[in-house]
Parts: structure tokens; C-alpha cells; sequence
């Protein structure tokens, strides 16, 4: 690959236009002058995507503008397998996004990487509900699913869907962030296997992994305390009282409009939700490491810190009977605090 610098910098133009012509011609050039696929697809349309998601965040591009960039790599990733791949030698393997996922990009790429290598590939996207994927195993008997999770909050739903493929049989190699950097998630919740990245997967699988397949598990001992089942029952009131309180807590946003409400009202459902996930797998880091990040993205859109302050504090006056929610509020306003000594300063959002 030449000038990896300016062919990055070239691709990244044309997804953020929305070039799908311009970025499958590039990809396709690329790979046609000797460029390995597989490196195409994780040095070059993985990182820009990546870089796509920061973009987002620094609210320097919109939602719009990063779907277009998604829809776009996505065109240039299928010529380019429909091009490179070798007819499938190998087993077959089922790739599918948890209940509730809509990150399917990342498990695209691992499953587009096992393509390249020579697997039957069942790409089954995102948002795929446990029974669903469950009768595909059975209608199709692949070796292996691999099970992607990108939000913690998926957990639960992760852990459903795993235990549901175990109890017909076939393993599950797991991989994401939501399962945690070094997949201490899927692993307490009875994964048979996790990989960092696609080319871990695709190596693991290379080199014959095949387990038995685990018993259920559930030994989470740590619900027993049932924070996590009644958080998670009450999740509809919670938010909505949050919010009736959160006005009237933090007067600026009597004066939000339309916008601005719809927007605060998704942080707060992200809030609850994030709680009721580092409940589930018993792990501060789960709530205190998106807390940092929803402070960074709200930031960069002129939200001041006091909103998600008051926010906190108000959730654990309403969550004063869950002693462990409690803990990981005190801990995320903590952190907080540290990262930001102004954090409890009121202004006016832009």
C-alpha cells in the first residue's frame, strides 16, 4: 500500500462524503495492486471507522453524516469479499450481534476476516433475539457462533443468548467491548471463548478450537441481593421520575427545547441503564468508564458538567434502598469531581 498516511487520509474523505463509488474503487484499486484483503479490511475501513465514531463524539460530524460513513464502508467491505474470497473449505460459523445490538460493523469484519480464510459464514447482523438465533443453529448446525457485544448495557441479554446456544450444543466465541478489554465479562458469564479482535477470532478458529460446549451458567452470586432484578423492573418509572425531578433539580432545562429534551432524556435512560449493567456483572469500571466518556461527548456539545452532576445525585436519593447502586453512584460522582473540580458549577447550555 502506498502513502498508508494519505490513503487513509483519502478514504476517510470519501466515506465522510459518502463516495460509495470513490471508496470501493479506492479498496478495490488498493487490493488489485497487491494489497492483502484482510489488511484492507482491519488497516484501513476498520480504523477510519473508528475514527468516524470519534468524529461523532467531538460533535464535529452528525448522526447522519456517521451512518452515511458506515453505509458506505459497508458497500466498499461487500465488493471487496465478493471479489477476494475463496470458495469455503473450512466449517461453518454463525456471526450475530446480541439482543439489542446495533453495533454490527465490528462483527461484519470478523465475519467478512473467517470469509477470507475460507469459512462458511452466516452474517446474521445486529439486534438478533436469542430464539431466533437459536432456531437458525438448529436449521443450519454451524460449528461455532461467534456473539458480538459492544455495550455493556447488553449484557443480560448477552448472557441469555449464550447460555440458550450451550443448551443446543454449540460453543460461543465471544468478542467486543461490552464483554470488557480482556473479556473478564464473557468469562464470567460462561463464554466458551472471547478474542480481542477479528484476527485473534479468525487465528483461535484457524487453529481448530473446538470445545466442548459448557453447561449453563449462572452463577452470579452477587444478584442474589436482587438490585439488579428490581432496577431493572422499575427502569420505565425510574427514568421518567428522574426526569420529572431533573427538572425541576437543575432549572436550565425548564428552558430546553424539543431538542435538547429528547437529547437529555436519552442520557438519562443511558444513566439507568449503565447502572443496571455494572450491577449485573458486579463491576464499577462498567458505569464509571461511560460516565467519563458522557462527559467528554457532553462536553464537546457545550452541556455543562452541573447536568450530569445533579442527574447523579438525584438518581441516588431515589436509589437510596440499593446499597450497591449507591456505592458505584458515590464512585462515578467521585470520579467526576477528580476529572472535573467544577463539576457542581451551574450555567446555561449553548
Amino acid at each position: 500500500m502506498t502513502s498508508t498516511i494519505t490513503v487513509d487520509a483519502q478514504y476517510l474523505e470519501l466515506v465522510g462524503n459518502g463516495d460509495e463509488w470513490g471508496a470501493t474503487d479506492l479498496v478495490l484499486t488498493l487490493w488489485e495492486n497487491g494489497a492483502d484483503p484482510e489488511q484492507l479490511l482491519l488497516g484501513l475501513i476498520a480504523p477510519a471507522q473508528a475514527r468516524v465514531g470519534e468524529l461523532w463524539a467531538a460533535n464535529e460530524w452528525s448522526v447522519a453524516r456517521e451512518h452515511a460513513a458506515t453505509a458506505t464502508s459497508e458497500r466498499a467491505i461487500a465488493a471487496l469479499v465478493a471479489r477476494a474470497a475463496p470458495r469455503p473449505t473450512l466449517g461453518r460459523i454463525t456471526v450475530a450481534c446480541t439482543d439489542g445490538e446495533w453495533h454490527a460493523l465490528p462483527p461484519r469484519l470478523v465475519g467478512e476476516v473467517l470469509r477470507l480464510r475460507g469459512w462458511r459464514v452466516d452474517f446474521l447482523g445486529a439486534n438478533v433475539p436469542g430464539p431466533h438465533l437459536v432456531t437458525h443453529l438448529h436449521q443450519t448446525g454451524p460449528d461455532v457462533v461467534a456473539l458480538s457485544c459492544a455495550l455493556p448495557t447488553r449484557l443480560p441479554r448477552a448472557h441469555a443468548t449464550l447460555t440458550a446456544c450451550q443448551a443446543v450444543g454449540v460453543p460461543v466465541l465471544t468478542g467486543g467491548r461490552g464483554f470488557g478489554a480482556d473479556g473478564r465479562h464473557a468469562r464470567l458469564l460462561g463464554a466458551d471463548g472471547w478474542a480481542a479482535t477479528a484476527t485473534e477470532a479468525a487465528d483461535i478458529l484457524d487453529a481448530g478450537w473446538n470445545p466442548t460446549p459448557r453447561a449453563p451458567h449462572d452463577d452470579l452470586a452477587h444478584l442474589a441481593d436482587e438490585e439488579y432484578t428490581q432496577l431493572a423492573r422499575q427502569r420505565h418509572q425510574i427514568i421518567i421520575g428522574l426526569l420529572d425531578r431533573l427538572r425541576a433539580g437543575y432549572p436550565p432545562m425548564r428552558d430546553y427545547d424539543q431538542r435538547q429534551a429528547d437529547a437529555t432524556a436519552e442520557d438519562v435512560t443511558h444513566i439507568v441503564d449503565f447502572l443496571a449493567a455494572a450491577l449485573y456483572v458486579n463491576d464499577a469500571a462498567v458505569f464509571t468508564e461511560f460516565l467519563t466518556w458522557t462527559a467528554g461527548v457532553l462536553a464537546a456539545r457545550n452541556v455543562p458538567p452541573a447536568a450530569l452532576t445533579v442527574c447523579l445525585d438525584l438518581l441516588a436519593a431515589d436509589l437510596r434502598d440499593f446499597p450497591r447502586a449507591g456505592d458505584l453512584l458515590k464512585l462515578g460522582l467521585a470520579e467526576l469531581a477528580a476529572g472535573n473540580p467544577a463539576g457542581h458549577d451551574t450555567m446555561r447550555p449553548q
